[in-house]
């Protein structure tokens, strides 16, 4: 079995879908007014001799030597963004009879915590099924904040709830539970709220929210990942770097241009400023994880739920393309430094080396020492890890 030696993954959620033509697929440039097809942006060369991005990734394209360029990952969903984001996340399609668990919560069920006393897996978005346990249960859920100062909602006790009346609380809960249980007989599903609430409650009395302040860090460092969306990078790593096994980082999706990574329309006019933003954080997570040397122990995924086509709209914008994107590894002991399959001329077709989302997610897998031919139970049903997925032999070896 192909193995990397990962401990952790950070997957840089670009919800919206993050146009692979004017980023890490540059093409011969378009004109929106003219109606020619291309990119919006002059490219740069990289650190990987003979490969260009987009200008406005100049500090990655320094680092691309220490990652890998996916550029032929595709799905032929519909390009809806609930259905495509789903199958991102959980590398299936969209059923009516199983919640499929996500990406984050069939690693964590895998490989368990890093530390006992910490969350396997933390998400800074807001909640949503395609990030949730599925099948596997709340004990495989994740613990969410929307603000990386504050910390999670749920480990802060309210101003005017002391320690001794938050242990009544929990003894007044106790006893609910057990009539509850008496009444009904549900012992598995009360069982198992029990164990999240009660690590929930230990994780409020213990070092896991000191994580959160981000103010223990230098400001030059706080400077160096910038903004908002850098700042959830800084965190991550501050995350990481305690034990948790699995962090999601979502990009606002309204950011800078209006329409954040959805550039229909007005939303292309200011695409540059996104991908500069993703540009100065991104970089500074993965210059901050080398330097800790965190790097090879620690996956980054940058992925999104599909690409835009190299056709400008009436307005400029760009509609939705499924039929070909990018995704961008860093780290995790993976063979770096190289491009991983090609598009046509302007970035609409795939014409070498094709890579189905089960495809990525049996590559994530294998990074972090996951064979992804096990199975896991829907009940008594057996599923596969993924739907078929195989691992990009390059990227292992």
């Amino acid at each position: 079995m192909l193995r990397g030696q990962a401990q952790a993954c950070v997957l840089i959620w670009l919800g919206g879908g993050m146009c692979h033509v004017d980023t890490f697929d540059p093409k011969p440039l378009g004109d929106a007014q003219a109606g020619k097809p291309g990119s919006a942006y002059s490219s740069i060369p990289t650190a990987i001799d003979g490969v260009q991005v987009c200008v406005h990734l100049k500090r990655t394209a320094d680092f691309l030597d220490r990652g890998v360029i996916l550029r032929t990952v595709n799905h032929s969903l519909n390009v809806d963004h609930a259905d495509s984001t789903n199958l991102l996340k959980t590398g299936r399609v969209t059923s009516g009879t199983i919640v499929y668990p996500s990406l984050g919560s069939m690693i964590t069920h895998q490989l368990g915590p890093r530390e006992l006393t910490i969350p396997p897996y933390v998400v800074m978005g807001l909640p949503n099924v395609t990030r949730g346990p599925g099948f596997l249960g709340a004990r495989h859920s994740y613990l969410y904040l929307t603000d990386t100062e504050a910390g999670p909602v749920g480990l802060r006790r309210p101003l005017d709830v002391t320690s001794a009346r938050q242990k009544r609380r929990f003894e007044l809960l106790g006893l609910l539970r057990q009539n509850h249980l008496r009444r009904t007989g549900h012992v598995a599903a009360a069982r198992e709220y029990d164990e999240v609430l009660g690590q929930a409650y230990r994780l409020s009395q213990g070092d896991f929210p000191k994580a959160f302040d981000l103010q223990q860090e230098s400001d030059s460092v706080r400077e160096r990942y910038g903004s908002d969306f850098g700042q959830r990078c800084l965190l991550a790593r501050r995350l990481i770097e305690v034990g948790v096994r699995f962090v999601e980082v979502a990009y606002h999706l309204n950011f800078v241009n209006g329409t954040g990574w959805d550039t229909h329309r007005h939303g292309q006019r200011n695409q540059h400023l996104l991908i500069q933003d993703l540009d100065q954080s991104l970089t500074a997570l993965l210059e901050d994880l080398q330097r800790r040397g965190m790097l090879e122990e620690t996956l980054v995924v940058v992925a999104t739920e599909f690409g835009r086509p190299p056709d400008f709209d009436a307005q400029g914008g760009r509609g939705h393309q499924s039929a070909a994107f990018s995704t961008v590894l860093f780290g995790g002991g993976l063979r770096s430094g190289q491009v991983i399959g090609a598009t046509d001329e302007v970035g609409r077709q795939i014409i070498d080396r094709p890579i189905s989302v089960p495809d990525l997610h049996a590559s994530i897998f294998a990074a972090l020492g996951i064979d992804p031919a096990e199975e896991v139970y829907a009940d008594e049903r057996p599923v596969p890890l993924t739907d078929h997925g195989r691992p990009v032999q390059e990227l292992f070896g």
